[in-house]
């Protein structure tokens, strides 16, 4: 149940950002009621409480002591211009549009200034929602400091959190989720073909879920290890186990099927098995193939404690022992190449075993375990020795956002929310404004704006029926009320990630509540913050398609086109290095393609949504975006047979990989150009299939040739996946051909 939990939040974050939130406002609540203040100063403390835990997102615990250090005198000042300006009705309107235009601009200046934003944003709604007066300030201003003092506790002492911690807990959910997906891979074995199509999917799922907490993993590297050559043995490491573990995938579905598997069946949603997938086969080689699958998820999941042992250390050999061509049973070539994906699972798992939990015992290891564990130290310190000459590149930084953009549309649909909410409630007006204010936060273009204010509505109207009925059930039973709303604090925050809709129906469900304890509840109260969050969605999107708009096809075009250029620099670097040529940070190049495309995923979820009209348009997003991670699965593929070259014997450079390599990256260069920039001229070049070169006299050697047909099949998928990136997109092709 604990691998289950771990894979399901990685890292455990979700778990931990909603249990220290309700331990801050638990803390505040009881500290504020040993003091006996009236029920709305609880209610502004369990708020600020809120505000001033979950705002804060540094990694560093000293970065976040600054930060919040530095938030409570901001608090403070936003609470006393609410209390003043609450009166003065334009003056005020005028001055929160102001504070919306800052609090966003000040996402320029990173993670704190980002936090310090949304502190006084926050703080200032609070001040209107719970009416703050020149006269209750003293007591705010007490309520404020025990919040921030109370969600200091929270984070330092009572739920304190590290970024080493925070990874070792990643690190736990890669191999619970490397797990899922080995379950998976066996389930395929036993699949008939009226089940393959389902479990296809949860295999989609699941690859998709390995490769999320991957990046999840690497983006915390840097600070939660002990210094980069560590980081960037743990980062190679779990590259490896991650494409092993896919390429076992593509070699199951391969040997289910009637002919070779397109890579593109793992990443295309409804892509059908060719031919639909064959029955099961019930032979000695497949009820060794389905033991040996269980046994390597075994191996994944023990901890180090657990791992000791003569069964578990012979279980291992024997895997590994697949990569050596006379230890393969007899079987069909496609059933023996799942033993070969076994063996490099198998060593993987061996070296991330022993990036994660250090030298083990050796006294048991057979001839091939000891060529794997050589290989492994060999790639550790070649890495290294290789660290100091790429400390001076470790220090780019990426691309700002465009927050004076968004800060201009932000204050333009305020200002636009407060007008037309003072209209619909003199009073309550404010919500309005905190909707236009949330449907910005981590959006970038009118589609994603659109989508996320549809989600926030719907979740809204279902809260307001949840309160409805919570409001008659709770009545004026003051601390029952509490303790429901840190039971849905903590639902919001743990399904935040997840589903905003979800977030959205807890937020309204627990504001149902926070209106009782007010005595300010009622069903036209309710109806009203229905009224008002269609109004605030409007109004984000009109600012959003008016005010300096980023369309969506304009954010999907700027972001496929980075995703192109990585794609081509990686492939480049790797094939370039597969020639002969001189190394290069492969694996990091590798992860900016995948963070690339994360972000160009996200970016097409307006495209594919449900409510999306153009059903044609949608596929074609979705056919884009899998055909682009095939062809980032290839180059992360290549990149990681390259770096294998200096440390293994069987691996030789070849310097005619170049030439198959030039049309891929030329073709992937002219779509980007047409991407860019429709009049350009450049056009897909055709050619002979780079399959054709493991014909035998061209490529092939007796002792490398392996490797080679590897590397070639690899280039061969990208080839086909570039190539057919050029219809969705219009792109024409020439008659050009390429050189071989």
């Amino acid at each position: 149940m604990w691998d289950r939990l771990a894979a399901s939040d990685p890292g455990l974050l979700r778990l931990t950002a909603g249990l220290r939130t309700v331990t801050a406002i638990a803390l505040t609540l009881a500290v504020l009621a040993a003091l006996r203040v009236p029920v709305s100063q609880l209610v502004a403390g369990a708020m600020a409480a809120m505000v001033a835990t979950f705002a804060i997102r540094e990694t560093q615990r000293s970065q976040q002591a600054v930060t919040l250090a530095l938030g409570l005198p901001v608090a403070l000042a936003s609470v006393s211009l609410g209390a003043l300006l609450n009166q003065r009705v334009v003056v005020g309107d005028l001055f929160f549009v102001a504070l919306i235009f800052c609090a966003v601009y000040g996402r320029r200046f990173g993670d704190r200034g980002t936090a310090l934003g949304l502190i006084g944003f926050q703080v200032y709604f609070l001040s209107l929602f719970v009416h703050a007066t020149t006269a209750t300030l003293p007591t705010l201003y007490g309520v404020l400091c025990v919040a921030f003092v109370s969600s200091a506790a929270a984070r330092f002492v009572l739920l304190p959190e590290t970024p080493a911690g925070t990874l070792d807990r990643l690190r736990r959910a890669f191999r619970a989720r490397l797990a899922q997906l080995i379950a998976v891979q066996a389930e395929l074995l036993d699949a008939g073909p009226d089940g393959v199509e389902k479990v296809l999917e949860d295999l989609r799922t699941a690859t998709a879920r390995l490769h999320e907490t991957a990046l999840m993993i690497q983006g915390r590297l840097e600070d939660g290890t002990s210094d980069a050559a560590v980081a960037r043995l743990l980062q190679r490491r779990i590259a490896d186990a991650e494409i092993a573990s896919e390429r076992l995938g593509l070699l199951l579905l391969t040997a289910r099927s009637a002919e070779r598997t397109d890579t593109l069946t793992l990443h295309l949603p409804g892509a059908p098995l060719p031919l639909g997938g064959e029955q099961p086969v019930r032979d000695e080689a497949t009820e060794a193939l389905r033991r040996d699958l269980q046994a390597l998820r075994v191996l994944m999941l023990r901890p180090l404690g657990e791992a000791r042992g003569t069964a578990l250390a012979q279980v291992r050999n024997r895997l590994l022992g697949y990569r050596e061509e006379e230890n393969l049973p007899k079987a069909s070539p496609a059933v023996q190449d799942v033993f070969r994906g076994l063996g490099e699972a198998a060593r993987a798992a061996l070296g991330l075993r022993l990036a994660l939990d250090g030298p083990q015992d050796e006294s048991d290891d057979t001839p091939a375990t000891a060529r794997s564990r050589e290989e492994l130290d060999a790639e550790d310190a070649a890495i290294e020795a290789g660290e100091e000459s790429e400390a001076e590149e470790a220090e780019q930084t990426g691309l700002r956002r465009p927050t004076t953009r968004a800060a201009v549309q932000v204050a333009v649909g305020s200002a636009l929310a407060i007008v037309g909410g003072e209209l619909l409630s003199s009073q309550r007006w404010y919500w309005a404004v905190l909707t236009c204010w949330i449907v910005f936060l981590n959006t970038a273009s009118t589609g994603e704006i659109l989508v996320k204010g549809y989600r926030r509505l719907l979740g809204t109207v279902l809260g307001v029926v949840a309160g409805i009925g919570l409001a008659g059930l709770v009545g004026h039973h003051t601390w029952t009320a509490f303790a429901l709303v840190l039971v849905f604090i903590f639902a919001m925050f743990y399904t935040a990630p997840l589903s905003y809709t979800l977030m959205s129906f807890f937020v309204t469900a627990m504001l149902g509540l926070l209106y009782t304890l007010l005595n300010t509840y009622s069903l036209s109260v309710l109806v009203l913050r229905v009224e008002e969050t269609a109004l605030g969605a409007a109004c984000g999107v009109i600012a959003a398609a008016v005010v300096l708009p980023i369309h969506t096809d304009r954010r999907t075009n700027d972001l496929l086109v980075e995703v192109l250029n990585r794609l081509a620099d990686v492939t480049r670097a790797a094939v370039d290095q597969l020639s002969g040529g001189a190394g290069d940070d492969l694996v990091e190049q590798a992860r900016d393609l995948d963070q690339a495309l994360a972000d160009l995923r996200a970016a097409t979820e307006p495209l594919t949504h449900p409510i999306a009209p153009l059903r044609a348009r949608r596929d074609t997003a979705r056919y884009v975006v899998a055909l682009l991670e095939t062809c980032a699965y290839h180059g992360r593929s290549l990149a990681a047979t390259a770096e294998l070259l200096p440390t293994h014997p069987s691996i030789a450079a070849d310097p005619r990989l170049r030439g198959a390599c030039a049309r891929i990256v030329h073709n992937i260069e002219a779509i980007s150009a047409h991407v860019a920039d429709s009049r350009a001229t450049a056009e897909i070049e055709r050619g002979p299939s780079i399959a054709s070169m493991l014909e035998p006299g061209t490529l092939r050697t007796p002792r490398y040739g392996r490797v080679t047909d590897r590397v070639l099949r690899h280039l061969q998928r990208l080839d086909e996946g570039v190539s057919g990136l050029a219809r969705p997109l219009g792109i024409t092709t020439g008659a050009a051909q390429a050189k071989r």
